[in-house]
């Protein structure tokens, strides 16, 4: 069992579900849902309450897989706030950390959901999330966690770099899954990859930082930064290194997708729950892919979450270095 703080976002996640009015067009070169007349009122479906952001999800796959998780991060004293401590407390995650900013609200999403396709479209009001620089790193000194698993600070980079210098400092392992705000900022997420021990990031989001097309290229330049490397291509799988094996894999199995909500969290803490549990890398990449299939066959970012305990069956996986 290791000591792992998930540091990020916590959200209260509202879906509408609908069959009808949500369903996909082409526009542009585009895909959208159907218009919504401006003043007009539809019927849905469907009304669904769950607990989203980057932190908590990959504190509940931590927790699941028999770690012990504490979570990072802000809420508010408000009904939203309260779901997700109760959510928390029920996976038996450590929330003595998390920070409540005097002003605003628990961050929130409005998810449109096509039953019938699985597309959706995400509406967000980050909240107490839209902000980190309230945290103190100085709180892992209490905490000395083995690894601090960061999900995107939106952005904010100082934050970011003070909690890799205290990580760095009490010899904590870093694993890192920066979004597109840190993305922005290409320079200094180059200059941060220093202190990372695995890099998770999507194939856009690998080109969009070093450039390049194919998945080995883009492996290839992220190595000369982070030594564990790995890049995900959606249905495609995906390609990933430790510095002495490379795999390229595709999907855990072929499942209709409900909704995509969290699968790349799925895919990252489950990696890392896998792998300090002992699993080698190639097995703590199967369990990684095996989380993010079982997430997208459920609604909400959680229910899917697989525990340590699950049996494995094989996928395709090839050894290319």
């Amino acid at each position: 069992m290791a000591r792992i703080v998930s540091l990020g976002s916590a959200l209260q996640d509202i879906y509408l579900i609908d069959r009808d009015d949500f369903g996909s067009i082409e526009f542009k070169n585009k895909s959208m849902f159907k218009s919504l007349e401006i003043g007009s009122k539809y019927d849905i479906d469907k009304l669904d309450f769950f607990i989203g952001g980057g932190g908590t999800n990959s504190a509940v796959t931590f927790a699941r897989s028999g770690h012990e998780a504490i979570y990072f991060g802000n809420i508010a004293h408000d009904p939203a706030g309260e779901a997700i401590l109760k959510k928390l407390d029920e996976e038996g995650i450590d929330t003595s950390y998390i920070s409540y900013p005097r002003r605003g609200k628990t961050g929130c999403s409005i998810i449109l959901l096509d039953s019938k396709s699985g597309e959706r479209t995400v509406l967000t009001f980050r909240g107490a999330s839209s902000k980190f620089d309230n945290l103190k790193p100085s709180d892992l000194d209490y905490v000395s966690p083995d690894w601090l698993y960061v999900t995107t600070l939106r952005g904010d980079m100082g934050t970011i770099l003070a909690f890799f210098e205290k990580a760095h400092d009490l010899g904590t392992k870093i694993m890192f899954n920066p979004g597109v705000l840190e993305l922005e900022n290409k320079r200094q997420l180059l200059g941060l990859l220093g202190d990372v021990d695995v890099l998770l990031l999507n194939k856009h989001e690998a080109a969009s930082l070093v450039g390049g097309n194919l998945l080995e290229e883009l492996l290839s330049k992220l190595k000369n930064y982070v030594k564990t490397v790995l890049i995900t291509d959606g249905s495609m799988g995906g390609i990933a290194t430790n510095g002495e094996k490379t795999y390229r894999f595709g999907i855990y199995e072929d499942v209709k997708i409900v909704d995509t909500t969290g699968a790349g969290d799925a895919f990252g803490s489950g990696f890392l729950a896998a792998f300090l549990n002992g699993s080698s890398f190639k097995q703590s990449l199967v369990f990684a892919s095996a989380n993010s299939t079982s997430v997208v066959q459920h609604r909400g970012a959680k229910g899917g979450l697989l525990s340590s305990s699950i049996d494995l069956h094989p996928m395709p996986i090839q050894l290319i270095k």
